[in-house]
Formats: structure tokens, C-alpha cells, sequence
């Protein structure tokens, strides 16, 4: 493997609006290409918007959703890859021949499609239907996983992706800034977003804090740092829908250390150099040739009853 320059993505989507999202999307793969990017990773759903989905009917969710390989959508995305020579990934509802409904998050290059993993466990709309693969395909020469969102938050997803050979993660999201049981999290006020050009500190705060940054950076670093794998986090920033997310796109190394991350109170991005040498140097990938599978396997593969029910306001 040698060096890959990759770039991490955010900006503010809007809902429902793919021509404006694609759009945007194009305009930041030309200027990562242009700073010497091999591919980019943007948001979960980051095409077709993401929030204002927990409203629609099973009839606009068919409507909204594409099929893929074939749809539009990835069409123009492999448009894009094929003007600026990158790798893109992005995230959109699908529906398949029966019009069963997935959140999908894909990878195109010049020649089209080259991976696509859907959700393991969606909620944002009760008609999407869960995935049930992991998705592990090569990208210049370095193996590559995808776990979108919550998918990563359940810890063996993460650890069976990266068995499976993932080098790289790419973790779409759309979060942060949401009511939860831990302390500290909840909303933040639209006012300050729409205010952030008169006070950015207020908003700031509020992103960095335990709404946002801070719950990222207790679980997040360990996921890369457990597994020795690069771990690249993309996110929304601004309204989505009524809700405000606060961004921090960012790539991290198998040391759990953060290589580049977007800062910036509106739509940017950020390069990093993953090496390939720091996947062996790294702490995870000793602890992974140490596992003692035969301690573990039964009780790690054990049924039980899901548990997760998310109440969306």
C-alpha cells in the first residue's frame, strides 16, 4: 500500500433537495482534488437530507429513494468522480426492485459504483429496512469498511469490519446535538446558528461541549485506537430539517489520534496522509493478534432481545 491523501467533508444540507446537495457536493470534490485529495467522504443521507425523513409516509419515502446502482444520483456522482479523478462517497435512501427501503451510503469512482453498504440499524423512518452484511471492498490498494452512524456505536461492528480486513472506516453520520440520558446532552438553539457571524463564541460552546465534541471524544478515539484502523468521521453542520448539527468532520489515525479536522462554522473540509506503517505500529493491531477467540466466541454470539427503541421529536 503507499500513502493516500484523503479528505473529510462537511457542510449543510438541504432537505429533500438533491440537485442543490449534489451540487455542493461537486464543488468540494474540485477543490479537494485540487489540494491533492485521492477521494472524499461525506454525511449519512448527505445527497437526499437526513431528519426531515422521520416525517414522511412510506409513499414519499418510495419517491425520495433511488435504486442503486441506476439511479440518477449515482450517475451524477460518478460524473463528479470522473471530472476530478477522486474517489467519492456519499449517503442516500435506496429501494430496491420490491421498494424496500434502505438508508445506503455508497463509494463511485470514474467507473461507477464501487461499494455499497446499507444501514445495520436505521430509525430515522419505521419503513426503512435494516442491512445485514458488512461491506469490506479495496480502494487504491488500501481495504476499506463503512459503518453508518449508529452502526458504530455498537462496538462489534466496528471490530468485526476491521477482522473482515478494513484498513479504513468510513463513518458517515448525522449527529450530535440531540436530547440523550447522558448528562450534559440536548438541542442547541437555532438562534445561535442563525447568529453565528455576530457571535460565534455562544455557538461554539455549545458545539464543543457536551452536546457535541466532548461526547464524540468518548468514544470515538477508541474506536480507531481499539482496532488500529484509520477511522474517518463525517459529518453534517447546520439545519437539518429543524435540528441543529454541529459538523466536526475529522479523520483519525490507528493511535486514535486526530490527523485533520474541520473547525470552520459552515461547509469545509480537511485532507490527511493515512501511511500504511502505523497500521502495524499500532496498539490495536497487537491487541487484535492477542484475542483468544475461544474465551469469547459463545458468549459474544449469544441471542438476545434487541432492546434499542429511539423516540424521535
Amino acid at each position: 500500500m503507499k500513502k493516500f491523501v484523503i479528505a473529510a467533508a462537511q457542510f449543510e444540507h438541504r432537505s429533500g433537495d438533491k440537485a442543490y446537495n449534489l451540487d455542493t457536493i461537486e464543488r468540494m470534490t474540485a477543490d479537494a482534488a485540487r489540494k491533492g485529495a485521492a477521494a472524499i467522504a461525506f454525511h449519512e443521507c448527505s445527497v437526499t437530507g437526513y431528519t426531515f425523513a422521520r416525517k414522511l409516509s412510506r409513499e414519499q419515502m418510495v419517491e425520495l429513494a433511488e435504486r442503486i446502482p441506476d439511479g440518477p444520483s449515482i450517475q451524477r456522482l460518478t460524473e463528479i468522480a470522473a471530472r476530478y479523478d477522486m474517489a467519492v462517497l456519499a449517503g442516500l435512501f435506496e429501494k430496491d426492485e420490491e421498494d424496500h427501503l434502505y438508508k445506503a451510503y455508497v463509494c463511485v469512482d470514474k467507473t461507477g459504483l464501487v461499494a455499497k453498504f446499507r444501514k445495520l440499524h436505521p430509525f430515522i423512518n419505521p419503513y426503512l429496512t435494516p442491512g445485514d452484511a458488512y461491506c469490506v471492498f479495496e480502494l487504491f490498494g488500501w481495504k476499506c469498511g463503512i459503518l453508518i452512524c449508529y452502526d458504530n456505536n455498537i462496538i462489534e461492528n466496528v471490530r468485526a469490519t476491521r477482522l473482515l480486513g478494513a484498513d479504513i472506516i468510513f463513518m458517515p453520520h448525522v449527529t450530535m446535538c440531540t436530547p440523550s440520558t447522558r448528562p450534559g446532552a440536548g438541542f442547541v438553539d437555532p438562534q445561535l446558528w442563525k447568529n453565528r457571524e455576530n457571535d460565534p463564541t455562544s455557538l461554539r460552546l455549545e458545539f464543543e461541549g457536551m452536546k457535541g465534541r466532548d461526547w464524540l471524544m468518548k468514544w470515538l478515539p477508541a474506536r480507531a485506537y481499539d482496532n488500529g484502523v484509520y477511522c474517518v468521521f463525517a459529518n453534517a453542520i447546520g439545519m437539518d430539517d429543524d435540528q441543529l448539527k454541529n459538523g466536526r468532520s475529522m479523520v483519525l489515525d490507528p493511535f486514535g489520534d486526530i490527523l485533520a479536522e474541520c473547525t470552520e462554522l459552515g461547509d469545509q473540509f480537511v485532507t490527511a496522509t493515512l501511511t500504511p506503517e502505523k497500521l502495524k505500529q499500532s496498539g490495536g493491531y497487537r491487541y487484535i493478534r492477542a484475542r483468544r477467540p475461544e474465551l469469547y466466541r459463545d458468549i459474544i454470539g449469544q441471542e438476545h432481545i434487541s432492546e434499542q427503541k429511539v423516540v424521535w421529536l
